[in-house]
Formats: C-alpha cells, sequence, structure tokens
C-alpha cells in the first residue's frame, strides 16, 4: 500500500488532545475485553531475545532484526523480537497454564524493513496472547469461536466508544465472514492477493480469511507465514489445508482491507515437521525453540497478536498510523500528510 491521502479528510475527534484521550479509552477497554472473552493473564514480556534460539519470529523469513551485543554477557548476540509468536508458547509451559486459559502481553517490536505507509511503521505494538488447548481444540471449529470472541471484544469496544466520543459512530456488521483463502482465489481469479482482500472486506465489513501461507492451486501462498508458529498446512473440516487465518475489516476512511489481527492454532510436531519441510527449513530442528517443540515439552495452543494502534487507527478513523504512535516518517511523507489534513504526532 503506497500513501493514501483520502479526499477531504479532517479529524472528527478535533485535534490531538481528543486523540490523546480516547487513544487511552480504547488501550484500556479493549484489553479488558480481549481478556475476559479468551480468559487470559497479564504477563510481563521482553523486548529482546538471545539469538540462536528460534525464539524469535521469522516472519516471511527474509527480514533482519535489530541485533546488538551484550557486553556483560561476554558479548552474546541479542535481537530486538519482532513478535512473541514463539515466547508466549515457552511462558505457558513455564508457568504451567491448563487448556482454556492463557496470558497476553504489550508486545513492542522493531521492524526496520517494513515500507512505511498509511498502516506500516517501523514501531510494532500488539496485544500479543497464547492460549492451551487440548487435543481435541486443534480444529477448524474451535478456531472459528476464538474469532468470534475477538471479534466481539472488537465490538463491545466500538459501541462503548461512541457513548464517550459521539462522533465515533459504530459501522462494524454484526458477525464476522469466513472464507478459506482458495475458495478467495476462486472467487476472485485474476486478482492479487491484497485485491482479493479489498473485495471481500468490502462485500462483508468483516472477514476471517483461513490458511494463510500454505500454498494454493495457482501455487503460490495468499500472505508470508513462518513455518514454525502457525498451522498453515493440516486438512481441516471445510475440506482445505491450515488452521489460521488474518482477521480483517473494510476501513471506509482509507477504502480499502485493514488487517487487525493475524492468528491460528499453532503446529504440534507433526505439522512443524511438514511445514519445515516444505520451506527447507530442517536445520531448525536443532534450536532450542523446535527442540522442545519435537519432544513434546511444549503445550498445545492457539494464539495471534492484535495491532493496538491499528485498532486505535480504525475506531479513531484516522487514515494514518502516525496519528496514533509516534514514528520516524520521511519528509516527504510528513508534507503530504500536513497538505492532506493528517497531523503526524
Amino acid at each position: 500500500m503506497s500513501l493514501i491521502i483520502p479526499e477531504n479528510y479532517h479529524d472528527i475527534l478535533g485535534g490531538v488532545e481528543a486523540t490523546e484521550k480516547a487513544i487511552k479509552v480504547v488501550k484500556d477497554m479493549f484489553q479488558n475485553n480481549l481478556s475476559a472473552q479468551l480468559v487470559l493473564l497479564r504477563v510481563t514480556a521482553p523486548m529482546m531475545v538471545l539469538s540462536g534460539t528460534g525464539i524469535n519470529d521469522d516472519l516471511n523469513g527474509t527480514e533482519q532484526p535489530v541485533s546488538f551485543s551484550v557486553r556483560d554477557m561476554d558479548g552474546a548476540k541479542a535481537e530486538v523480537v519482532h513478535s512473541l509468536a514463539k515466547w508466549k508458547r515457552l511462558k505457558l509451559a513455564e508457568m504451567g497454564v491448563p487448556p482454556g486459559r492463557g496470558i497476553y502481553t504489550d508486545m513492542n517490536a522493531l521492524r526496520p524493513e517494513e515500507e512505511l505507509d498509511n498502516i506500516h511503521s517501523i514501531y510494532v505494538d500488539q496485544w500479543d496472547w497464547e492460549a492451551t488447548i487440548a487435543p481435541g481444540d486443534r480444529n477448524l471449529d474451535f478456531l472459528k469461536k476464538l474469532v468470534r470472541r475477538i471479534y466481539e471484544a472488537i465490538k463491545v469496544t466500538e459501541n462503548k466508544l461512541y457513548v464517550e466520543f459521539p462522533a465515533l459512530v459504530p459501522c462494524l456488521p454484526e458477525n464476522v465472514y469466513f472464507i478459506h483463502s482458495e475458495q478467495l482465489l476462486q472467487r476472485y481469479p485474476g486478482f492479487s492477493p491484497k485485491e482479493r482482500e479489498d473485495a471481500i472486506a468490502r462485500e462483508h465489513g468483516a472477514v476471517f480469511i483461513i490458511g494463510i501461507g500454505g500454498k494454493l492451486s495457482d501455487g503460490n501462498t495468499h500472505d508470508g507465514r513462518a513455518a514454525d508458529y502457525d498451522d498453515w498446512s493440516t486438512p481441516n473440516s471445510d475440506g482445505y489445508s491450515g488452521l489460521n487465518g488474518d482477521l480483517l475489516l473494510w476501513n471506509p476512511v482509507l477504502g480499502h482491507a485493514f488487517e487487525i489481527s493475524s492468528m491460528g492454532i499453532r503446529v504440534d510436531r507433526e505439522a512443524l515437521e511438514r511445514q519445515l519441510t516444505e520451506r527447507g527449513q530442517e536445520w531448525k530442528k536443532q534450536l532450542y525453540y523446535h527442540r522442545m517443540l519435537l519432544q513434546d515439552r511444549l503445550p498445545l495452543t492457539i494464539g495471534g497478536g492484535i495491532g493496538q494502534s491499528r485498532l486505535c487507527m480504525y475506531l479513531l478513523r484516522k487514515a494514518h498510523i502516525g496519528e496514533i504512535q509516534c514514528g520516524l516518517w520521511g519528509e516527504d511523507m510528513r508534507r503530504r500528510c500536513l497538505e492532506g489534513g493528517i497531523v503526524l504526532l
């Protein structure tokens, strides 16, 4: 997505002070709603992990993390997290959290290779969450149940926000629509993945696209996903593969689909073996995290991340994530935003 300047855009909240107040309302309210819906305990999380352990998120496998040497640890190399997708599973094992309960945390990451635009910045802030599940929960119905609970938490937040800020009229549909990425490809042949997302989100308002990361019938994936956390290869009850996906909302300000969360049932030992082989990453089996999983020393889990600034941006009807968070932006972007009525923090 290149920079979008909506026509006749203006801040309906009336300025930075009201925006800052509304941001706090959203963050306080949503995390309480999320915790209640999924039975989650808030925990403290790291901003950096040791390199070479396999704990950091590889994202699409090409992004390089911010790294540094720790002088007081004999120069050991550490790196700023991309996300906490795998760390959370280790934490659940350490805490002995039983099925049906989980954890969430404030995740702060740096992704300096992001292409900066309305919704992407170097600084990433998420509610990262993870819950322990039973073997019988590794199915599509269970995934959909938790997606609906998360969506309900978003809707409750939107409605309560309207009470305090009447300019923010609710626009989310009653229900979230589910579709597999292969079904989406068949419905919109000739469209790019992003064009397919725009089309389905415009039609339904809120959509969960299943099976992100697995190859489709055209030989491509809908979007990138690492091989060692989300399960995108296990056959599901809809006749396709994948127990993961992305939650998208139609953004009326930008006129595009808007990814608010990536989540899924995590790989078990068999799925990890299969997905590492498919990606040619068998060497990862020697890493600490992967050894733990292959030895069945980690619980079965489901989890994901929900963008904090993204959710605030959507609910507060902002055109740029820089209206929510303080980031680094090029002078040309700052100039164009200012000319279009977008005030970056």
